[in-house]
């Protein structure tokens, strides 16, 4: 009974506080920002112990294997969410009443609020430590991430186009073992050639063939997309398309590199 008890109180807390319309822009941000510092000290912490090769790692290797271990965690959680919502739950289906453009919840834009409190954290650390964690493509494609995804979350415009962009998130953990593995001195490893070609299939599905969807699915519900304002119109238009530019090149330097890698292992 008592333990009924405390789930009950804490399920009331959830809803009239964490997740009360007034307080989830505060809650989610600043959860997310803790969340990515406690994985930070988390990673460094378990790594010390249990990895021989961080401690042979300079200052900046360790800063950016902690690093990678935060944007790591919110890939998984925010693919895991944006599937869910773009393609299981019913919170954006076009049966139900009202524009699709228009569409939120409370867990959907608490969500959102723990993203932004990633990407404001993530943007920190690389201008912090800039250029080692990434040069000035990452800052921008970070300054969109934050600006789009903290727009839907703070007006609930376009959510369905923001969790459609979100689930290219698959594709960071393949990035990040690529990163683990180089950096250990497996390169030459069966794992690191396997790791090459999951990172081209789930780019070539989550950052190629999924933006041709959200395209297809922007030109078919345009009619509802134009009663955005204004400048949620422009978001919905115009960073999925840089962001698709910048992910075709991206799958290029990929593919030239996988090519690379089978070469090598396969040669004339």
């Amino acid at each position: 009974m008592e333990i009924t008890s405390y789930q009950d109180q804490a399920e009331l807390l959830l809803k009239e506080y964490v997740l009360a319309d007034s307080f989830i822009p505060y809650t989610s941000i600043t959860g997310g920002i803790f969340a990515c510092k406690m994985v930070y000290d988390i990673s460094q912490l378990f790594s010390s112990v249990y990895f021989k090769s961080y401690s042979n790692l300079s200052k900046t290797q360790r800063v950016e294997w902690n690093n990678r271990a935060i944007s790591t965690c919110h890939a998984i959680l925010i693919t895991v969410m944006s599937l869910y919502f773009v393609f299981c739950s019913d919170l954006y289906a076009d049966h139900l009443p009202g524009l699709v453009t228009y569409q939120s919840s409370s867990l959907s834009t608490f969500t959102l609020g723990v993203s932004v409190g990633y990407f404001i954290a993530d943007l920190w650390m690389i201008i912090w430590f800039y250029p080692s964690l990434g040069g000035m493509e990452y800052v921008l494609h970070h300054l969109l991430s934050t600006i789009s995804v903290a727009y839907a979350m703070l007006t609930g415009e376009g959510q369905i186009y923001i969790y459609m962009v979100l689930i290219s998130e698959t594709t960071t953990p393949g990035i990040n073992l690529r990163w683990y593995l180089d950096t250990a001195g497996m390169k030459k490893s069966k794992l690191y050639l396997i790791n090459g070609v999951l990172i081209f299939l789930t780019w070539l599905v989550a950052r190629i063939l999924l933006f041709v969807y959200l395209f297809v699915h922007i030109y078919l519900h345009y009619d509802q997309v134009k009663q955005l304002h204004t400048f949620g119109r422009v978001l919905v238009l115009i960073v999925p398309a840089v962001l698709y530019v910048m992910n075709l090149m991206w799958f290029w330097k990929i593919v030239k590199g996988l090519k690379k890698t089978l070469a090598k292992r396969h040669p004339n």
